[in-house]
């Protein structure tokens, strides 16, 4: 039985939410998500509040969390040296995730930077990890194809994975930032990556109209992939993708979909349904 990691991203869901979502919300959202038994929860981001102004109080809500004997670690997302000093500050925080596209135009959107002064951000943002003993997650983003005109194919994703390698990164997600990943893809990319880095995790964060989901969870299961990204209800996107109403994969659906494999994902349930509640509750549907 394959031992199946979950990752909550309430960073991903609320980041492009148009109403200020209040502090204490967020902390007694993340707290009630600790709860869960997520392998890991997504949960915040120290990048320019200009950029992303509903995480403005990431340093706050992460000081705020309890996680009292919780085994779930936090994640937080850092764009460069400075994020990610700042975030090594705190004992709470576990994982830097660093967003990184193959694609140069993307790249250049996302954190105002290219792919090559990326890369140099990337290798100093190690050091810092390595100093601080924190985990380094890369979002590997247009993974699955790019619409920004820039060349994009499986031998292109594998080069920028090897050159990540080099820098020593143990731990890679395959983002589908905007939503284009066909199964065929999939199921290419996650056998080839499996087969030439058994040395590196690889997950699985798949932006997906509603009616897609399933077929792009087994794709990369089926070749492979054990660990998956997603956000309650489905809710979220990208505030710097092209287009924003192609939200993550509902992590419900996760769920339904490793239990019909009888899978033990390890999650209670109980806590899960609550955590539904208090989201919507949260952004007021």
């Amino acid at each position: 039985m394959k031992k199946i990691k979950l990752i909550e991203c309430p960073r991903d869901a609320m980041q492009g939410y148009s109403k200020f979502v209040e502090s204490e919300k967020k902390i007694n959202y993340i707290n009630n998500l600790l709860k869960v038994g997520f392998y890991a929860i997504d949960c915040g981001s120290f990048v320019s509040e200009k950029m992303v102004p509903q995480m403005s109080d990431t340093p706050y809500v992460i000081k705020s969390l309890n996680k009292g004997k919780s085994k779930t670690k936090i994640i937080v997302i850092v764009a460069n040296e400075r994020g990610a000093l700042d975030a090594s500050n705190y004992n709470q925080i576990d994982i830097l995730g660093y967003p990184f596209s193959i694609s140069e135009n993307f790249q250049i959107r996302n954190t105002n930077k290219t792919t090559k002064e990326s890369i140099n951000v990337l290798n100093n943002i190690i050091e810092i990890s390595d100093k601080t003993n924190k985990e380094v997650v890369v979002y590997l983003s247009m993974a699955y194809g790019n619409p920004y005109g820039d060349p994009w194919n499986i031998e292109i994703v594998l080069d920028w994975i090897h050159k990540l390698k080099l820098l020593g990164i143990k731990t890679i997600s395959l983002s589908d930032t905007i939503g284009i990943s066909k199964t065929n893809q999939i199921k290419k990319l996650f056998k080839a990556v499996n087969s030439e880095y058994r040395e590196i995790e690889f997950g699985a964060h798949f932006h997906s109209m509603p009616n897609e989901w399933y077929n792009k969870i087994k794709s990369a299961y089926s070749s492979g992939c054990n660990r998956f990204d997603g956000t309650i209800m489905g809710y979220g996107g990208c505030p710097m993708a092209s287009n924003r109403l192609i939200g993550n994969i509902a992590t419900e659906k996760l769920i339904t979909f490793f239990n019909n494999k009888e899978n033990n994902i390890n999650l209670n349930i109980s806590r899960f349904e609550n955590a539904i509640n208090n989201f919507r509750a949260l952004i007021k549907f």
